[in-house]
């Protein structure tokens, strides 16, 4: 939406529509899921005149108010689900991963929590009648996890339809038995991964709000941001917030940062993918004491919780923790060098 639709709204004359934008808050619907406290911060208004934007903002956004079953259901309708385009992990998700949707995946070191934030920045990409979305990826890194040179084996290690699908979609000549055409391939499923590195977790909190404006400039391109990782969430905040003391403060900003991820989820459609690690707990004389970081706050806001495990050799268990809609569960996967693949 451009600049000078805001200025529509009561209060906001030019000066302010540039503040605005500046801060990220382009469009009637942006500012109608803020709060006044978050726009007087950011945008640097009045708190009642944030009050009164945003007011006027839900009104001219038509949001907000109750609605019945049946509309949420024809909604919900256009949710997406991201293949794992493994048959029992799919099962398991019920098609795959959600769009408008944040799913944690946590587990140990080596469990295979990378591999697979990388894998759904290939599959993303992928046509809609192969298992993707039609989308680019957002990827942000805070331990410095993500390697081209995966992508480019995750991309090799496709079944073939679903390179030939994709290549024929992006109007490139070849098969998946082409060399030239895949080594094309790869090179465009690159491009369209957006990388960035996140330092602290105040520079993590500024990228979430900087996904936000990047998902907002390609809404309208040929393949919008249907994507979200963040590898991992809790890194930084754990290593910077140590002890009790400590405590509430983190939990008060991570919460700040799940919600600014769970809005380019819903404000664009995209699937929010968090990757997390775990702590063991020593008090846990029976069953598996690992347990992941970022408690309740975590807990409640991640719609999925998924639990991956080690197994013998290259298998991982994916254990399906919690889901609004789905039974608990698990699945058996392989981390093999082609990518995530089937027992």
């Amino acid at each position: 939406m451009p600049e000078s639709d805001l200025e529509e709204l009561p209060g906001v004359g030019p000066a302010t529509a540039d503040k605005l934008h500046d801060a990220g808050f382009d469009s009637y619907q942006s500012l109608a899921v803020a709060s006044p406290s978050e726009l007087s911060n950011t945008a640097d208004v009045g708190e009642s005149t944030a009050a009164d934007i945003v007011r006027a903002a839900r009104s001219a956004a038509d949001i907000g108010g109750f609605e019945t079953g049946s509309t949420v259901l024809e909604r919900r309708n256009e949710i997406g689900k991201l293949s794992w385009h493994i048959d029992e992990v799919d099962d398991l998700l019920g098609g795959g991963i959600e769009t408008q949707s944040i799913t944690e995946v946590y587990g140990e070191f080596g469990a295979g929590k990378s591999q697979v934030t990388h894998q759904m920045a290939v599959n993303v990409q992928l046509p809609q009648e192969v298992g993707g979305l039609h989308g680019s990826a957002i990827f942000m890194d805070s331990e410095d996890t993500f390697r081209p040179e995966r992508i480019d084996d995750m991309v090799r290690g496709l079944p073939d339809e679903a390179i030939d699908a994709t290549l024929e979609d992006r109007d490139i000549e070849g098969s998946a038995d082409d060399e030239d055409a895949v080594d094309e391939l790869v090179e465009d499923v690159l491009e369209k991964i957006h990388v960035a590195k996140a330092f602290n977790s105040n520079h993590q909190m500024l990228l979430a709000e900087k996904a936000k404006e990047l998902a907002g400039e390609h809404e309208d391109s040929e393949y919008p941001v249907r994507l979200l990782c963040v590898d991992s969430l809790t890194a930084h905040f754990r290593a910077e917030y140590v002890g009790r003391g400590e405590l509430a403060d983190r939990q008060q900003k991570l919460n700040k940062h799940l919600h600014d991820l769970d809005k380019v989820g819903n404000l664009y459609n995209a699937a929010v993918i968090v990757t997390n690690q775990v702590a063991s707990n020593p008090d846990s004389y029976f069953g598996d004491p690992t347990q992941p970081i970022g408690g309740n706050i975590l807990g409640h806001k991640s719609t999925f919780r998924i639990y991956l495990r080690k197994s013998k050799g290259d298998k991982r268990i994916v254990r399906l923790v919690d889901a609004p809609n789905l039974a608990d569960g698990e699945a058996v996967m392989r981390v093999q060098d082609e990518g995530l693949k089937p027992e």
